[in-house]
């Protein structure tokens, strides 16, 4: 475990620390998005275990009891989809994402620290833009009534909304680390 996170009293669930060189400007949103990073991932562990159970049912009725379902498929990727994206903050608080490091075993430690600071630069931006994408397609999609192309038809707003809503955690977990990364090559 990274030493940025700690164990809550046996729970096995990471307590985060705010990074030490999060600028005071930023400290309510980076406890806010603490907490709210760890409700998503409950939220994550719900909805996985949902799609689960919806998935199994999907098996059970179709080769057990001949009964088809129509839904199971779309509930379980609506489920997936919020899980994935409404976490993406917290692995990001975490510094979790997949990165190689190939490159920062060969830079001096200076240098090592701007390319850190241009990484989440590029990270929020691309995430600023998707975000805005999403919010665009839940509204369009909320405003005009789009469904899937099932028989179940449920609403295309509620996938939409779920990745917008992720994004946007994303971004602002992003900005508080940018803000901290340019405090840190700010003092050295």
């Amino acid at each position: 475990m990274s030493d940025a996170a700690s164990s809550v009293q046996g729970s096995g669930f990471p307590l985060l620390a705010i990074d030490p060189d999060t600028p005071k400007l930023m400290l309510p949103l980076a406890r806010l998005l603490s907490w709210l990073n760890r409700v998503m991932v409950v939220l994550g562990m719900i909805a996985l275990l949902v799609a689960s159970l919806v998935l199994t049912y999907s098996v059970v009725s179709r080769y057990v009891m001949q009964a088809s379902t129509d839904w199971q498929d779309e509930a379980a990727v609506f489920c997936l989809v919020g899980a994935t994206f409404l976490c993406t903050s917290f692995v990001q608080q975490l510094r979790g994402h997949v990165g190689i490091d190939a490159v920062a075993g060969w830079l001096p430690l200076g240098a090592n620290r701007w390319r850190l600071l241009f990484v989440d630069l590029i990270g929020l931006l691309f995430c600023s833009f998707f975000s805005w994408k999403s919010w665009t397609l839940f509204h369009e999609a909320l405003i005009e009534g789009q469904t899937t192309s099932s028989s179940w038809a449920p609403p295309l707003a509620i996938p939409y909304g779920l990745m917008a809503g992720g994004m946007t955690l994303l971004s602002l977990q992003l900005l508080v680390q940018l803000s901290a990364r340019i405090n840190a090559v700010n003092k050295n």
